[in-house]
């Protein structure tokens, strides 16, 4: 494998005011958030809690990484504007890790942009350098999965990591599963087996959304993150659970005014997720049977249902509502 310290850059500035930070008495090293956009984000979880997080909080760069080594640009084609008779701009890819800090003051650090499309060995040995330089005490991804749960109900999380203690105990619908590998989950395992410490978290986003902006979900992953980190982020969490309020609005709002059958897939969603709660609470998690719709039923109506939002009030081109 290649020096990894050939796939990023140091921000001067920015470093040097990381390593004041680390180096700040009573310091434990930072937190390291991390998202990537390109992988799986029902909800736009990630993506909401970044974007808050950016837009709310002063932030520094600390270091780049090289974009046009990582991203596969014919794939994910970056947006340019032509004004009249000309190219007037272009959307640089960013992969940065910036330097925050929250409503106490306590220095922490994010990374996030485009998830590599390539070198992912590399890419992780190159995060781990930089967590070891800057001390990071535990590092922290999360995105969104879309589930077949309801948004009446609320938002599960499935854990993971090796350092589960530091987040409540919850049943996981998981035990084993063979999945598609993302450039996140690797830098947990790579982190995990050098002995750093590990944390992320999936929010179960109600499938019927998964394709719009679903506040519920990046609230909930940003308390949870908070109370596993003592991070303290006020306005983050005000601002998302402002829009949650709204989104769950607009949701019952379009409910109300759609199909008996879409209502019908929801209470029978509500009845698998109340009979699984229930069975958990009693210590087993065989759930007491209910009828519910077919797969093929329930994506034939959400499907019609994602369709008439597309083609209706111009909700926007993710078939639902955004805040």
């Amino acid at each position: 494998m290649l020096d990894p310290q050939g796939l990023y850059a140091w921000d001067p500035s920015g470093l040097e005011e990381a390593e004041a930070a680390v180096g700040e008495p009573g310091g434990a090293g930072p937190v390291m958030l991390y998202h990537f956009e390109g992988f799986i984000d029902a909800g736009e979880t990630g993506g909401q809690i970044v974007e808050r997080l950016l837009d709310r909080q002063p932030h520094t760069t600390v270091a780049r990484f090289d974009a046009d080594r990582l991203i596969d640009y014919r794939a994910r084609r970056p947006v340019m504007t032509f004004r009249r008779d000309h190219w007037a701009s272009y959307d640089t890819p960013r992969l940065e890790l910036r330097l925050l800090r929250d409503a106490t003051g306590a220095p922490f650090l994010l990374l996030s942009g485009p998830e590599p499309d390539v070198e992912w060995e590399r890419f992780t040995a190159a995060v781990r350098e930089i967590v070891e330089r800057l001390g990071v005490r535990l590092s922290v991804g999360f995105h969104g999965i879309p589930m077949g749960v309801p948004h009446t109900r609320p938002v599960g999380l499935t854990p993971h990591g090796n350092r589960l203690d530091l987040t409540p105990v919850r049943q996981t619908p998981f035990d084993e599963a063979q999945v598609p590998g993302s450039a996140a989950a690797l830098l947990e395992l790579r982190l995990a087996g050098a002995g750093h410490d590990v944390l992320g978290f999936a929010a179960h986003v109600p499938h019927y959304v998964a394709r719009s902006t679903y506040p519920e979900a990046a609230l909930t992953v940003v308390e949870t993150i908070t109370a596993a980190t003592g991070l303290v982020l006020p306005e983050v969490t005000h601002a998302l659970r402002t829009d949650a309020h709204r989104v769950q609005d607009e949701i019952e709002r379009q409910l109300a005014e759609g199909d008996g059958e879409l209502v019908a897939v929801v209470r029978g969603l509500e009845q698998q997720y109340d009979a699984m709660a229930g069975a958990e609470t009693r210590g087993s998690l065989v759930a007491e049977p209910t009828e519910l719709p077919s797969a093929d039923e329930l994506g034939e109506v959400f499907e019609r249902f994602l369709a008439e939002r597309e083609g209706g009030d111009g909700a926007g081109d993710t078939g639902g509502p955004r805040p």
